[in-house]
């Protein structure tokens, strides 16, 4: 689970009422800062992020070894495996948390081994990010969480900021909750907020690790349709650590497996509900026997009962 490293705001009070129906107050001198003009060129050959040969360890615990994946613009890719296989540290390379200890890591053609930490800073408002379980502020209203990276990152007058915050709740189909607090919130709720909060500012990228951990069958349903309706209608690149296969499956263009370190298999959900790689196989599947033991590595029990014998 990615903790957020956001920095602690002073987020402006809601001092006027908000209405259930936005207005249309924009001016082309109060806009959000939008992305780079891309040409429909770069957009099909130039991808969104790139890892070449990544390595990376935990001192001395190697965690991925030789990496290699690309997302372009318009793709949502499905990053799996099992538990503790490196998915998530993938995302937080990705973001900038964590740095590889070789090879190199690109977002929107920017060598983040290479950034200053303000170039860093400036590259991550082009990102959006849905953390395991929403991660809302528990103590900002359903406006205010939503409000929070405008706020931060632009100088928008606050009409605007009303404006665009509601266009993003309507979108997630919570606008009529604006005025709620976290704890008001059902969990599948919650997730569609911080749904909302994570392309407020129109990423150009947008990362999500878990998105469907503890939401019941509706929910799961409602969120899955969401991602892949923002990812569309913003042009994204959407890259998604998750375990549910159905659903993913479902929804994604792409998937990479990733199993001790590397990546095991990739292909088009078709292709994947259709590999014969024998761990693709019992992960797609659910089946308890494979590549994946049952037991935990333990020496024979046979010469454990002879120690107690002896």
């Amino acid at each position: 689970m990615i903790v957020p490293s956001m920095c602690a705001g002073h987020p402006q009070p809601m001092n006027q009422a908000i209405s259930n129906e936005p207005t249309a107050n924009e001016s082309p001198s109060s806009e959000p800062p939008s992305n780079e003009p891309i040409s429909s060129e770069s957009i099909s050959n130039e991808p969104v992020v790139r890892l070449e040969q990544v390595r990376f360890a935990y001192g001395e615990r190697e965690i991925l070894r030789g990496v290699d994946f690309a997302v372009h613009r318009g793709q949502l890719v499905a990053i799996m495996g099992g538990s503790g296989s490196g998915k998530t540290t993938l995302l937080r390379l990705i973001g900038g948390q964590l740095h590889a200890n070789a090879g190199k890591v690109t977002v929107a053609g920017q060598d983040l081994g290479a950034l200053s930490t303000s170039a860093l800073y400036a590259l991550r408002r082009r990102m959006g990010m849905l953390f395991q379980f929403g991660a809302l502020f528990t103590d900002m209203s359903v406006f205010d969480n939503v409000a929070f990276p405008l706020r931060e990152h632009t100088d928008l007058p606050f009409e605007l900021i009303r404006d665009l915050v509601l266009m993003k709740l309507h979108a997630v189909g919570l606008r009529g909750a604006a005025a709620l607090m976290p704890s008001e919130l059902s969990g599948g709720m919650a997730r569609r907020v911080a749904l909302a909060r994570a392309v407020a500012l129109d990423p150009l990228l947008v990362l999500y690790d878990e998105p469907f951990a503890g939401l019941d069958p509706i929910s799961l349903g409602v969120t899955g349709q969401l991602i892949r309706q923002l990812n569309d209608a913003l042009g994204a690149a959407s890259i998604m650590v998750t375990h549910d296969v159905r659903v993913s499956l479902e929804l994604v263009d792409y998937v990479y497996f990733v199993s001790d370190g590397v990546i095991v298999a990739r292909g088009t959900p078709e292709e994947i509900r259709a590999s014969d790689d024998p761990f693709v196989h019992q992960f797609v599947h659910a089946e308890a026997h494979g590549p994946v033991p049952f037991h935990y590595p333990a020496p024979p029990l046979a010469s454990l009962l002879d120690e107690v014998a002896a």
